[in-house]
């Protein structure tokens, strides 16, 4: 397999992208395309041709290292277990022929808590691509795996679209909130994901809509739930499973500051303010699910700017309890 040497660069690590792997089997496409009856079926049609003009090979991330992951650590404090399994997965990949693999992980815990921010910067520590499924607003199982080319408006799943128009043989994929995925019978939306998770039938996933067997087997899945209860225990199963705990009181300080000086990095106002937030700010941010602290930021920078101030006092926080999420468990 051909291999190419690129470099994802991020703000405290490298890690090389290298290898094409392919995702699909041209000659499976030029088969289906030539077995379409003329003037029928454009939707496939097109999806076919999209495809071979794109050509089967995607960039797999290749890791050369074990990355420097203390910013993460720094940054995600109450994720400490889940940052160790995605080191151990890329320790093992380093040095080898391997593309890296990791274990699909559900992050529970309660609302607000930052397990989809965790999301995000994974998948920038590893250089991908990512896609966002929100289950709660999914509520047919042909979103994730497509629907027949024989109804009315069909068109290609959600993996199909990450791995054939996206970049990467092994974005990470989301799957938020998988406990409140729909229980119709008729269309179950979690159906894709017992093939899916296991890493041999993955790598031969077939797209109702295009009917061509995709190579889903290096795909990073993430799920996250507040409530295990509602997941069915096939597909617990096949993942590690992370307790996410509200941040303590030192942690949650951590978390607003560095909230704070990414707000103010990010924004070319940003400048007109002070380097560090004030003490008696954090205390009160610190009582905020992660969630909620950038909000409370967002209206604190706003007031203090409206009174020409460079620094953020309690005063200009959102008053306590008018946007404020109790930070224990569903029960």
């Amino acid at each position: 397999m051909e291999s190419r040497s690129l470099v994802a660069h991020s703000s405290s690590f490298k890690l090389p992208i290298a290898n094409l792997r392919s995702v699909f089997r041209t000659h499976d496409v030029e088969r289906k395309l030539a077995k379409l009856p003329e003037r029928e079926h454009e939707n496939l049609r097109t999806t076919y041709e999209r495809m071979l003009e794109r050509g089967p090979d995607r960039f797999q991330v290749k890791p050369s290292g074990v990355p420097d992951m203390a910013a993460l650590y720094d940054q995600l404090p109450n994720f400490t277990n889940a940052l160790d399994d995605v080191k151990r997965h890329v320790a093992l990949s380093q040095d080898s022929r391997d593309g890296l693999e990791v274990t699909p992980m559900l992050l529970l815990g309660p609302p607000g808590i930052g397990k989809t921010h965790f999301a995000r910067k994974l998948a920038e520590l590893l250089g991908t691509g990512m896609s966002l499924l929100p289950m709660s607003s999914m509520t047919a199982g042909w979103l994730l795996s497509g629907s027949s080319s024989q109804w009315k408006g069909a068109k290609p799943g959600k993996v199909f679209e990450a791995l054939v128009d996206g970049q990467y043989a092994n974005p990470v994929i989301v799957v938020d909130e998988i406990d409140k995925a729909s229980t119709d019978a008729q269309y179950d939306p979690l159906g894709a994901m017992y093939s899916l998770l296991e890493h041999d039938t993955a790598g031969a996933f077939m797209d109702e809509f295009a009917e061509v067997a995709i190579d889903a087997s290096q795909v990073i899945w993430i799920m996250t739930a507040n409530d295990e209860r509602s997941i069915p225990e096939p597909i617990l199963n096949r993942m590690n499973v992370f307790e996410i705990e509200p941040p303590s009181p030192e942690a949650a300080r951590r978390i607003a500051r560095n909230l704070y000086v990414s707000i103010r990095m990010e924004h070319g106002w940003g400048a007109r303010f002070d380097d560090e937030p004030l003490d008696d700010v954090l205390d009160q941010l610190a009582e905020l699910a992660p969630r909620e602290m950038r909000r409370a930021l967002m209206t604190g920078f706003g007031n203090a700017r409206l009174d020409n101030r460079t620094e953020i006092t309690v005063e200009d926080l959102p008053r306590s309890g008018t946007n404020k999420s109790k930070m224990g468990f569903i029960q």
